[in-house]
């Protein structure tokens, strides 16, 4: 499947009226030393992420490093725009595709903490078409074991799939049913996902896929309001993300990154800043990739989770709710988990996260540590035991051509007294 048509599908609309760039207030800054974080570590960082650009793999970079709730380190590396010859600046909003996931993750979270939803509520309590849903079976189609689950969704244990990275005849049959074209609304979105059958029974299988979408849908349902309005006014606002959104407001695309591949030893433009696929409004709102925004904004969201559901005095979610996000929600026979090529070694999944469960990778005790990544070579993760939030933005494709986030999160523990 190429990049362009995946881009389409995740390009979403917009929030008339939030884009107070007031709110992009990122954390509060410190000394690296403050906060036991070595400035040699930390140029060394500096020295890779310039390497990466200088030698045309990626055509721009933008890094941070936040402990104990404290900006210590944020820099920009290369080109905002090629064609612009246009440097990028720490602030640039980027497409974070998956990265929506655990936004969304919290979003439902939120709905959970106020009686609305429960974990263990069936899908099709929402979704009435999913009661019929079946299991492929190489005998034929058969009923779930039991139902798709609220937790199935956010573990992604569900059973849904893309149809993007394997080559079973369900994903066959996704792949033939067009999912991942623009030209489905939510709600024929959903009903299509019903008539498909499950790639495996709910809660048996760890598969990476459109559950997230539908988690936003059901969230749609429950509140009333669409889903980027629902961000807006639950999530974003009172977080102060006002550069993060479905759609990038006129004003603001001064500041909006393009997204290049390299083909013939050259970077070549696939989604323009300008006039590309977030530039205008669409048919759905993707809970599970559609979103854009940028380093600080994110800063804020993680932070938020990292103290346990609050930031700066506003509690988005209860302390017990932020935990059980952060924690290991699969058993061991589904560990660790895979999406299509990509192995991550050592991790479970939360509901929203990946999360660490047997650390030792290059060497360091990172044990609870908890991130997720997005399509365009976007990265973040919480180290919980450290007070350590960090995160690398580009946008570039493939996904994950570079070692980029395994080098950046290597030297960010060598940074650390």
């Amino acid at each position: 499947m190429t990049r362009p048509t995946l881009a389409l599908l995740l390009a979403l609309g917009g929030l008339p009226g939030f884009v107070s760039g007031a709110w992009a207030q990122g954390l509060p800054t410190a000394g690296p030393q403050s906060v036991k974080l070595t400035p040699s570590g930390l140029a060394r960082i500096d020295s890779a992420m310039s390497a990466y650009v200088e030698s045309g793999k990626l055509p721009g970079i933008v890094v941070a490093v936040a402990r104990n709730g404290r900006l210590a380190h944020w820099k920009a590396f290369g080109l905002r725009s090629i064609e612009a010859n246009d440097p990028m600046e720490r602030d640039d909003l980027f497409r974070i595709y998956s990265m929506t996931k655990p936004i969304t993750s919290a979003a439902m979270m939120l709905l959970v903490d106020e009686g609305k939803v429960t974990l263990e509520d069936p899908v099709a309590k929402y979704l009435p078409a999913f009661a019929d849903i079946k299991v492929w079976s190489r005998d034929g189609p058969v009923a779930p074991r039991r139902p798709m689950t609220i937790r199935d969704l956010l573990r992604h244990t569900s059973g849904l799939t893309y149809g993007a990275f394997g080559e079973t005849p369900v994903d066959s049959a996704y792949r033939q049913a067009g999912l991942m074209e623009p030209r489905w609304d939510i709600a024929g979105l959903m009903d299509q996902l019903a008539r498909l059958p499950l790639i495996g029974h709910p809660g048996e299988i760890w598969n990476y896929g459109f559950s997230t979408d539908v988690a936003g849908r059901i969230i749609e349902l429950v509140s009333g309001m669409s889903l980027d309005r629902f961000f807006a006014q639950r999530i974003l606002a009172p977080l102060k993300m006002g550069d993060s959104f479905f759609e990038v407001p006129p004003e603001k695309r001064n500041r909006f990154t393009g997204y290049y591949t390299r083909t013939a030893g050259r970077s070549v433009l696939l989604d323009s800043p300008d006039t590309g696929s977030y530039t205008r409004r669409p048919p759905l709102f993707s809970g599970g990739g559609g979103l854009v925004s940028t380093v600080p904004d994110y800063l804020r969201f993680a932070q938020m989770i990292l103290n346990g559901g609050e930031l700066d005095g506003v509690r988005l979610l209860r302390r017990e709710t932020a935990a059980e996000m952060l924690k290991n929600q699969l058993p061991s026979e589904l560990i660790p988990i895979r999406v299509g090529p990509f192995t991550f070694p050592g991790n479970g999944f939360g509901l929203g996260f990946s999360v660490v469960v047997d650390p030792g990778e290059f060497g360091i005790n990172d044990l609870g540590r908890a991130g997720w990544g997005g399509y365009a070579n976007t990265f973040f993760w919480i180290d919980p035991n450290r007070g350590l939030i960090a995160m690398v933005f580009t946008q570039s494709f493939p996904f994950a051509e570079h070692p980029l986030e395994a080098d950046f999160r290597r030297l960010v523990y060598q940074a650390l007294q």
